[in-house]
């Protein structure tokens, strides 16, 4: 799978890009716009990137864990190295190191809903003039539809690739959606 990335400043535009993308194939999970007018993304009904993802604190409590790691084992290695636990038990020691990993985990993520996603960052500047991120994941099977609907709309700017969301975890959204449409179309 591949995130392919694309600007545009118009939503008129981008809700139809949308709708021929499913139209086409593409799931709705596979689909996400990014912009600061969220009450206009909504009004046209686009799939709009979650408060939370547009956060980068999985990838900050992913560093504090990394960095909480290295300090239980420096706090570990300093328990035997001094020779401490012979005298208090390991206990404190194995404590201590629990806490100092937990922290740091709390902590990088704490400081990671400060920052914006690390995809997204290269598009702060975009965002703030006004302009709206349309983010697609395709399979390869899916390249070509993407690349036929995207040369039908010439307002969008093609703006990179990145790597995209596992296949196994947007085919799992894609049925839980179909799923929830199906029971929501049973109870009205």
């Amino acid at each position: 799978m591949k995130r392919h990335f694309y600007l545009s400043e118009d939503l008129d535009d981008l809700e139809q890009v949308e709708r021929d993308l499913e139209a086409a194939g593409v799931s709705t999970p596979q689909i996400h716009v990014l912009s600061e007018d969220d009450a206009g993304v909504q009004a046209h009904k686009l799939n709009d990137v979650e408060a939370v993802l547009r956060k980068d604190v999985v990838h900050g409590t992913e560093r504090g864990a990394v960095i909480g790691a290295i300090g239980a084992v420096i706090v570990l290695a300093a328990g035997w190295a001094t020779g401490i636990t012979a005298t208090i038990t390991w206990v404190p020691v194995i404590f201590l190191a629990v806490i100092v990993l937990g922290f740091c985990t709390w902590e990088g993520g704490l400081i990671g809903i400060q920052e914006p996603h690390s995809d997204f960052k290269r598009f702060t500047d975009d965002l703030r003039s006004g302009k709206h991120v349309l983010f697609v994941d395709v399979s390869t099977s899916q390249e070509d539809i993407l690349r036929r609907i995207v040369s039908a709309h010439p307002k969008l700017t093609a703006a990179g690739e990145g790597p995209a969301a596992p296949g196994w975890f947007l085919s799992t959204r894609a049925r839980i959606e179909t799923m929830m449409k199906g029971t929501a179309w049973r109870h009205q």
